[in-house]
């Protein structure tokens, strides 16, 4: 019989890079203060929509990770994606003020919070589409996350 990995050691391990990404490093791939909100600190509203040339600005690039933390946490669950417009996401946002980026930033908060919080019922979880749509959401996260760091070295201060 192979060995089995049970589901709360899953569910620990997917925690860990979670948090890595989104809010405290614990040195599994990224430097010590480079986590999401760490990084997104350090932005203000106006660098956040400065133009990086033909590429979006880190504004779209924050709004395209709060839809897309709705997707995947819809898949997660089996949810209707006729919705989905991956196109639409990019042109809604470019430019925010203040009080829009402080939003946004509550908002992707929030979200990770609640997809954190799914991890304590990763025991009940059916298999694949839990799993694979968790995963999905820490690797994509991430290259945001490295996409982001990249677009700071360009902002004009």
């Amino acid at each position: 019989m192979p060995n089995q990995i049970p589901a709360s050691e899953v569910a620990t391990g997917f925690r860990f890079l979670l948090e890595e990404t989104f809010e405290s490093v614990h040195g599994a791939y990224l430097d010590k203060g480079t986590a999401l909100f760490e990084t997104l600190a350090q932005i203000s509203a106006s660098q956040a929509s400065q133009p990086m040339g033909n590429c979006a600005t880190i504004a779209a690039h924050i709004a395209h990770l709060h839809y897309y933390l709705g997707v995947l946490e819809d898949r997660m669950f089996g949810r209707d994606l006729s919705y989905v417009n991956w196109e639409r996401i990019w042109a809604e946002i470019s430019a925010v003020d203040d009080a829009q980026w402080a939003d946004m930033i509550a908002e992707l908060k929030a979200d990770y919070q609640r997809i954190k919080s799914h991890l304590d019922d990763a025991d009940s979880w059916d298999g694949i589409t839990e799993l694979s749509s968790m995963l999905g959401i820490i690797v994509h996260s991430a290259y945001h996350l490295g996409e982001i760091r990249q677009m700071m070295c360009h902002l004009e201060r």
